[in-house]
């Protein structure tokens, strides 16, 4: 990442005409918990004050719908009330204060609703919802446009600059546009004019309701990537009408959140659907928003430079790095702590009814928490040694640095970054390398000490260590070790060593393999050798990724539904023990997308094993109906978990030095690495 760029095209105003956005940073709409309740509007100001302070042109906040039955879950916020209006008007003065924008976005989930008041176009349950909806009576259909209307007023009122009405992803504006979800025969179904009825006529109420000096901001999906989804003439066809009905500005919808296609995570090549936004720009004269996979300043210039959108909307970059616009405005852009596009403290803890947070930067969401912490110094600057130069052991040096303590991290190996390094030599996983990047550069900036090739164990531990007050161990974790006859054949690898012979390809992937383990790990290492195989059945491009998962944006609904996946040229077989899916421990909105990439590729799964032998023919194993069965396979690749590297502690121990276990030296039953940084943070603000 370049450091030394102007970015001249983010850094100009965008006049509205009413009002002016003093660049084209826009923080996207993502719902982070705080939302669901008034007794954490204080939160939620700290949180959106820091992107604000961080020099955000524009702000959108997580949805809140304009009814009680439109909401999310039963506890979500709806935007009804002078309670409402009254908590946030503190919000908006506050974030005013910054020069930053922002308006709140109306959300009616419809048939995504997780309660069982849902409400639909048409009653048709949802795949990815527990309860069918109830069919909207038309008068209903009127009271709900007045609902978002009225939302909007109480928006306004409350201080807000305008409001982002919720037009994609599947939720009830775009349940109505859609012949997958519309089967009505009143006003508001049928053709496609009568679909886009429900979208018109709430801009045109909300218009009349707040006037023509109010930001009035449309989430259109510019492709829907679902059968019977909208075809390009349509999405042209409404966003033209939605113009003249007074949208001020259009942001883009990628897809329905029950589309079995990736849309925002990390295998999604950067930037990747910004041409279906160019496209429709050319077609409008309102302001467009850029959105999807752009984690990076140089993409943003780009895509404005070229025309391609008029402002660029980030969600999670705002997540990992408040101080994103900040560092990229003063040319320090290596030092912006990237989105890894990871989702596993974000979308997965929304969707596991938590607040969010990011893997990255664990002070996200919780600023009230820990910007005081991390803003002190300590009061006795100490001399700290830190074993393992991982996530682990490069946050909680990070974090000392900070608070003014004296820290020297020893590495054993040559490079920076453990489990991350092994991380980005997985296919989608290369922006991994970005948190390395960071992570080195602060830690450099704070005069943190490097040692490379510095093996500290129980035999030398006493005397390097003796000048240190505190030690932390964070040496990770090694792969564990089979006991099974024939485990000392040639063909046989542990995953790390096998991950790294594909990357600098000492190691070709043999025409058929058996893959010990179906964890993460398992996975990862069986998309890594479908990358490097023959076949090359792992995208990398952005014309691959759409030839891979038959997307096709000048058909209806933007997919080719009659693309069939070519199977992978190797033969891949995964083995685990343990009953259940393949990766059950994978993320929630990720693990479908590695199970299914793997479903598509051919790739084998077997569970219920017990392993016995490993001989020249293959891995030879009893299945849950103890039948001896003979896996055939030319490379066997061991994922069976990890152990961890924390045999300093009863020398350290015995020597009555002080010292912190954390992340995989502390627990090794799972590579996590949202915990291990989250414990070098807590670690680094008690010393």
């Amino acid at each position: 990442m370049a450091s030394n760029t102007n970015y001249p095209q983010l850094f100009t105003p965008l006049d509205l005409g009413f009002t002016t956005l003093q660049n084209r940073f826009v923080m996207g709409s993502m719902h982070t918990g705080l939302e669901d309740k008034i007794s954490n509007i204080e939160e939620l100001t700290q949180y959106f004050l820091e992107r604000a302070r961080g020099g955000a042109g524009l702000i959108i906040t997580g949805g809140y719908s304009p009814n009680l039955l439109g909401r999310l879950t039963p506890w979500s916020g709806s935007f009804n009330s002078t309670k409402m209006i009254r908590a946030h008007q503190k919000l908006t003065e506050t974030i005013h204060q910054t020069g930053t924008k922002i308006c709140l976005q109306l959300l009616h989930a419809g048939r995504y609703s997780f309660h069982p008041l849902s409400v639909a176009p048409s009653r048709i349950k949802s795949p990815i919802t527990p309860f069918t909806p109830l069919a909207m009576p038309t008068f209903m259909v009127r009271s709900t446009i007045e609902d978002f209307a009225n939302a909007a007023l109480n928006a306004k009122k409350a201080g807000y600059d305008g409001v982002e009405i919720m037009g994609s992803e599947g939720y009830l504006i775009h349940q109505f546009l859609s012949e997958r979800t519309n089967r009505r025969s009143d006003a508001y179904g049928g053709s496609f004019e009568n679909r886009a009825r429900f979208a018109t006529e709430i801009i045109e109420r909300t218009r009349e309701k707040v006037g023509v000096n109010f930001i009035l901001i449309f989430r259109i999906s510019v492709v829907d990537l679902v059968e019977k989804g909208a075809t390009p003439d349509e999405v042209i066809a409404l966003a033209q009408m939605l113009e003249k009905s007074g949208v001020s500005i259009f942001n883009s919808g990628i897809g329905w959140h029950e589309a079995r296609v990736p849309t925002i995570a990390s295998m999604v090549p950067r930037g990747a659907f910004v041409e279906l936004t160019a496209k429709l720009k050319k077609e409008i004269k309102t302001p467009i928003i850029a959105t999807n996979r752009i984690n990076t300043p140089e993409i943003a210039e780009e895509i404005i430079a070229s025309g391609s959108a008029d402002l660029i909307s980030m969600a999670r970059p705002f997540l990992a790095d408040a101080r994103f616009v900040e560092k990229a405005k003063s040319g320090n852009a290596d030092s912006i702590n990237s989105c890894i596009a990871c989702n596993q403290a974000c979308l997965d803890h929304i969707f596991q009814n938590k607040k969010a947070s990011c893997l990255v930067n664990p002070s996200a969401v919780e600023e009230t928490k820990w910007l005081t912490e991390l803003s002190q110094k300590s009061t006795k600057q100490r001399k700290v040694a830190v074993i393992g130069a991982g996530p682990a052991g490069l946050n909680a040096a990070l974090i000392l640095l900070k608070r003014g303590h004296l820290v020297s991290i020893f590495e054993k190996g040559t490079e920076l970054g453990g489990q991350f390094n092994l991380a980005a030599m997985i296919p989608g996983k290369e922006d991994y390398r970005e948190s390395i990047r960071y992570w080195k550069h602060e830690i450099e900036n704070l005069g943190g000490k490097i040692i490379f090739n510095s093996t500290i164990n129980e035999e030398n531990a006493s005397g390097e260590l003796s000048e240190f007050d505190h030690v932390v161990i964070a040496a990770g974790v090694s792969p564990r070790k089979l006991d099974l006859p024939g485990i000392e054949n040639p063909m046989v690898y542990y995953y790390d060593r096998y991950i790294r012979g594909l990357a600098d390809g000492s190691i070709i992937p043999a025409t058929s393999i058996a893959v010990i383990g179906a964890g993460g790990i398992g996975v990862d290492t069986t998309t890594a050798i479908l990358k490097h195989a023959a076949s090359g059945k792992i995208p990398e491009t952005k014309e691959e990724f759409f030839k891979e998962w038959g997307i096709h944006p000048e058909l209806r609904g933007g997919l080719d539904f009659n693309y069939v996946p070519t199977p992978s040229s190797v033969k891949i077989t995964i083995l685990q023990r343990k009953e259940g899916i393949m990766g059950r421990g994978l993320g929630k909105t990720t693990g479908w997308i590695h199970r299914l990439t793997l479903k598509r590729s051919g790739v084998d799964y077997i569970n219920q094993v017990s392993y016995q032998e490993i001989t020249n023919e293959g891995l030879w194993v009893k299945n849950k109906k103890y039948e001896l069965k003979l896996i055939p396979a030319k490379q066997i690749v061991i994922c069976a978990g990890q152990v961890s590297e924390n045999s300093l502690v009863k020398v350290l121990e015995k020597n009555g030095k002080s010292f912190s276990l954390i992340g995989g030296a502390k627990l090794a039953s799972e590579v996590d690495a949202k915990r291990a940084i989250r414990e070098a943070w807590e670690v680094g603000v008690s010393i």
